[in-house]
């Protein structure tokens, strides 16, 4: 088993996931999370590591905001892509590059960061808890990680109701290889525990994609703004956030905030 790296598939993952309705609930969500977090955080200018960041679109955003990225990710491809996004908007003096792993970012790190943003990854790492594990050593105590990634009951759940009962019976083994359906769908429970295990405080939890991908077409559609509307209103509340396609949890390192 080796983590995922999307050289082969940089446009159609540009294409699937930032083009598209899902991508915006996904963004609209994410900021929502991220606009908790911040006020948690020192005023100053933050450290930000976007762990297998790709095109960089949410720590881009960071980055207007003053903040200094450092994002690295194992696709040349993608780096090229988010520098060239960071230059479009006049934000490349606060972004770096690097093409790396997340367990590697340590050796290239002069001091912990403040945040590390680990959206969409940890369902295409083989060994989750030593990822975990590298980021929550290179947070500063009091520091926090944004973590998103693919549940597993959510997959389940529309699986079923697209009646792929084989797929079920395979215990959700792919079958082609080139796809953006990851390769380790997290169950959250276990997610839970594993960051309870490095050390991090969960302080709070929202489901992405709680109800849209279960939609019918309808004579007059939704507007995007609609639909995200109600994933707003739901995502937090029990039995729809644990149903989300994709799970983000704020998890914090424990120590005191003004030592940052």
């Amino acid at each position: 088993m080796q983590d995922r790296n999307f050289d082969d598939l940089a446009d159609k993952f540009s294409q699937n996931i930032y083009g598209t309705t899902k991508g915006k609930i996904r963004q609209a969500i994410l900021w929502d999370e991220l606009e908790k977090i911040l006020p948690g955080l020192p005023s100053h200018p933050l450290s930000v590591l976007d762990a297998g960041g790709g095109v960089g679109q949410i720590s881009s955003g960071l980055a207007a905001q003053g903040h200094q990225v450092l994002l690295c990710d194992l696709s040349g491809e993608m780096l090229r892509r988010a520098g060239e996004n960071a230059a479009a908007q006049g934000l490349s003096h606060n972004m770096q590059f690097r093409q790396i792993s997340a367990q590697q970012v340590g050796e290239h790190l002069d001091k912990p960061v403040d945040l590390v943003l680990f959206h969409a990854v940890l369902e295409w790492v083989a060994e989750p808890e030593k990822v975990l594990k590298a980021l929550f050593d290179l947070l500063r105590p009091g520091g926090v990680m944004s973590l998103m990634f693919y549940n597993l009951h959510g997959l389940t759940l529309r699986t079923l109701t697209l009646g792929n009962f084989g797929y079920l019976r395979t215990n959700l083994t792919k079958r082609k290889k080139r796809t953006l359906s990851p390769d380790y769908p997290r169950d959250p429970e276990q997610v839970y525990r594993w960051l309870e295990e490095c050390g991090f405080v969960i302080e709070q939890r929202a489901g992405i994609r709680v109800f849209s991908d279960y939609m019918k077409p309808r004579d007059e559609p939704k507007s995007d703004d609609e639909i995200i509307e109600m994933e707003r209103r739901y995502c937090r509340q029990e039995p729809f956030l644990s149903l989300g396609r994709y799970i983000h949890v704020t998890a914090r390192k424990p120590g005191q905030k003004d030592e940052l």
